[in-house]
């Protein structure tokens, strides 16, 4: 399999998962899935995934982080300087 189709797939796996989050928070499974078997193939064939995806997938459950409906953001007061 050429690079540029496994980039394709991977890709099409996280948009999945990512629409059907948004679109059904209900569907964490599905959602769960999709981002496994994305790992699962980059990690099989050695492909560098952009920071800002590996940011919102969690390592340990292979599940995806929206904030908002599988997440929650929270902002820290800036402390200021004496």
């Amino acid at each position: 399999m050429s690079d540029q189709v496994a980039f394709q797939k991977v890709s099409f796996l996280y948009q999945a998962a990512h629409c059907v989050l948004t679109q059904n928070p209900e569907n964490q499974e599905l959602a769960r899935f999709y981002c496994h078997v994305q790992c699962s193939i980059s990690h099989r064939l050695v492909l560098r995934q952009d920071p800002s995806v590996k940011r919102t997938i969690c390592k340990s459950f292979s599940a995806l982080l929206v904030p908002g409906v599988s997440s929650m953001v929270l902002q820290r007061r800036c402390r200021s300087r004496h």
